[in-house]
């Protein structure tokens, strides 16, 4: 099955208690009220939402020594700055 283009909705008539109830679940998440709309709509309508696929980045670390000796430098902690 072909994937979809992503489309747009203007709802129009949203009684105060949801739009409340919404609102308040987006602070709660910590997201947008547009995410959290979209997290609700896939959920009622029992669709699950797409999964980043990071198949292609398995297996393809080069082992960078002057990386390491970086990461390494910035884990050290400078006690005289937390005098």
């Amino acid at each position: 099955m072909a994937e979809q283009a992503e489309v747009q909705y203007t709802v129009r008539g949203v009684p105060g208690e949801v739009d409340k109830a919404l609102r308040k679940k987006a602070v709660e998440r910590g997201q947008s009220l547009n995410q959290t709309i979209l997290d609700e709509l896939m959920a009622a309508t029992a669709v699950r939402p797409k999964r980043a696929d990071f198949s292609d980045l398995v297996g393809v670390w080069v082992p960078d020594p002057l990386f390491d000796e970086i990461m390494a430098e910035q884990g050290q902690i400078e006690w005289d700055m937390w005098k």
